[in-house]
């Protein structure tokens, strides 16, 4: 079968519906194995199932903390992390508080990023922002605020909000962090196009339950001309 294996390797294939079953998380794990990609993303209670499932075949198993708010205490996102990692995660994907950032207490916004960080012993932490609850100064705060708690991503949407990623957010995103810090776009990423145009805006990572599609699209075969 002919796909995009580029593309799929930037992809955490997402399944975060309050209705996923252990079924629809073994056909999440097991299309990730067979199409390469980098994760899964799952709910804190599937992280055991798809580690077991994917059982050391390529994709890490990434989950959600303060999902899909951001209003949980630090001291729960900080808990919710490491009982995480005690079942199995690789990799850490948390909201940041968004009411905290709006009111513009960054103290509290950076201290809560760098305890799950701390939290997270050197696994890989992307923050979302809500990007579509923000103003462009509230954004470009959020990502210097990520990048100073020790950050590894800044992530675009939780895709349970108003809006998902933009080509616009992604470019924003990318030119106010370091090189060293990743950009993930998330949020109604549906066709190739579209997936493609986010890594040609500065996307490294992207978050999407269409991955499937995406990769395996009619359009790859033409992306020479994209």
């Amino acid at each position: 079968m002919q796909f995009d294996t580029e593309l799929a390797s930037m992809i955490d294939h997402t399944l975060l519906k309050p209705d996923a079953q252990g079924n629809m998380i073994d056909q999440l794990c097991d299309e990730a194995v067979q199409f390469g990609f980098k994760s899964v993303c799952v709910q804190p209670i599937w992280i055991a199932h798809a580690k077991k499932r994917i059982d050391g075949q390529g994709p890490l198993v990434a989950t959600v903390i303060g999902f899909p708010l951001g209003a949980n205490l630090p001291q729960m996102k900080v808990v919710e992390t490491q009982m995480a990692l005690d079942e199995g995660a690789d990799e850490i994907d948390m909201v940041l508080q968004i009411a905290k950032l709006k009111s513009g207490d960054h103290f509290a916004v950076k201290e809560e990023i760098a305890q799950v960080v701390e939290a997270a012993k050197r696994r890989v932490v992307k923050v979302i922002f809500e990007n579509g609850l923000l103003s462009t100064e509230e954004k470009i705060a959020a990502c210097r605020l990520a990048e100073e708690a020790g950050a590894h991503f800044v992530k675009t949407a939780t895709g349970f909000g108003p809006s998902g990623a933009t080509q616009e957010d992604v470019i924003l995103m990318r030119e106010n962090v370091g090189r060293k810090v990743g950009v993930k776009a998330a949020g109604g990423i549906r066709d190739w196009k579209t997936a493609r145009a986010m890594v040609s805006c500065g996307a490294s990572r992207l978050g999407t339950s269409a991955s499937v599609a995406i990769v395996t699209s009619a359009a790859v075969k033409s992306q020479e001309t994209y």
